[in-house]
């Protein structure tokens, strides 16, 4: 048993600090949460001396093999090198204080079975295998000159996305990424910034291959996600009954009470914008690439606006791309700019899990949950920036019971 004792715990549902907590850890969950000293003859005890404790963050959109900034140069990554750089990718996340990330496209359920058994050091995953695309979508990144889907044997490009059409296709293509192990599914149902053919706001896949795939995910008791930018896509989307939203930088007001309505879920990724548009060009994004990435950044932040008036509930995702990983944190302070600290941290934690289907679970610091626990010299309300710099001022950083980082 792990006892912390003197913590300045943050209960992120009442947004009230509780100092002089103590928290007793068993069997990687949480066995008690007191304001008095804990007893026990054989607990190994860390005193906080005063430090905040929150539950460890949770990333939302994230993706562990992307490791070049244009995915389309993934075509020329073998798979071994594909894996050691997401296990160092998984790993600088948990260091930064993310102890869980949803990935939203590449990571397998054998990426995922190495960090549950401690094979990688990184946060729990949950995997949407491959994304579904149509021809010409999205997630369809080949070149003009190719006609033929690429070989999944001998690099990591075809682990992102699989090509698929009409209903029978898009149920076969969804049923073997269930078989696959994945916890959600992805369809892609807009333009996106990186792909190499398809205009941003262009309307992807029909309302009737969409509500396949929704069928498909309920069948076996979980949920779709969509890339979706236009509001006319995430409209398109969340009428046929998928759950979240991925980016949605072009949501009008009509888009957002639909999502309100139907208790859809939106997941901004402002921080991949932001260092794209500086690193972007320099990292081989095309100019078209180049030229979406301007309208979508400079939407951003009103459709976080217009989500929050219309009583949608925000999560909190990154989907940054090779190098950029490193600027993870930043999405907190970005988010920031618009909502309060405490909403941005509800975002990482409590919202986040409920996407997950693990409220209670993850995100909270209470009996029962999960031991996902970082600590702070100081006030995370106050100074969200302590949550930055490569989790340089995290003193705690503990998953699943383990103790990832103790500096003190």
């Amino acid at each position: 048993m792990l006892i912390l004792e003197n913590a300045r715990l943050l209960d992120l549902e009442s947004g009230e600090a509780r100092p002089g907590s103590h928290v007793a850890i068993d069997g990687g969950k949480i066995v008690e949460v007191a304001d008095r000293a804990l007893r026990s003859s054989t607990s190994r005890r860390i005193d906080l001396g005063g430090r905040t404790l929150l539950p460890g963050l949770i990333d939302a959109h994230f993706h562990a093999v992307l490791t070049e900034t244009n995915p389309a140069n993934s075509r020329q990554i073998p798979l071994t090198l594909m894996t050691g750089r997401a296990a160092q990718l998984l790993r600088r996340a948990l260091d930064r204080g993310f102890t869980t990330v949803r990935d939203m496209g590449g990571a397998d359920w054998g990426l995922r079975t190495a960090v549950m058994e401690k094979t990688i050091a990184g946060p729990r995953l949950y995997i949407a295998a491959r994304g579904l695309s149509q021809t010409g979508g999205h997630g369809d990144l080949r070149p003009r000159v190719d006609t033929d889907e690429p070989c999944g044997c001998s690099s990591g490009l075809p682990l992102l996305s699989t090509v698929a059409d009409g209903v029978p296709q898009v149920q076969a293509a969804a049923r073997e990424q269930l078989r696959q192990g994945a916890d959600h599914l992805k369809v892609f149902v807009s333009g996106g910034v990186v792909s190499p053919n398809d205009p941003l706001n262009s309307l992807q896949y029909t309302h009737e291959e969409l509500a396949a795939v929704v069928r498909e995910a309920e069948s076996w008791g979980t949920y779709v996600a969509a890339h979706a930018y236009s509001a006319a896509a995430i409209t398109h989307a969340v009428s046929a009954g998928i759950r979240t939203i991925e980016h949605g930088n072009l949501l009008d007001a009509s888009a957002a009470r639909l999502m309100a309505e139907r208790r859809a879920y939106l997941v901004p990724t402002l921080v991949t914008y932001e260092a794209m548009r500086s690193r972007g060009a320099s990292l081989g994004l095309s100019p078209f690439s180049m030229e979406k990435l301007a309208t979508v950044f400079a939407a951003g932040m009103r459709s976080i606006e217009l989500a929050n008036s219309a009583g949608v509930r925000i999560g909190l995702g990154t989907d940054l791309l090779g190098e950029l990983h490193s600027r993870q944190s930043e999405e907190l302070t970005l988010r920031a700019r618009i909502q309060s600290p405490l909403d941005v941290l509800r975002s990482a934690t409590l919202v986040n899990a409920e996407i997950l289907g693990e409220s209670g679970r993850l995100g909270v610091i209470k009996a029962g949950a999960a031991a996902d626990l970082i600590a702070v010299n100081g006030d995370p309300l106050v100074d969200l920036t302590l949550l930055q710099q490569q989790g340089q001022h995290l003193d705690l950083i503990v998953k699943d019971g383990d103790i990832h980082k103790l500096t003190f």
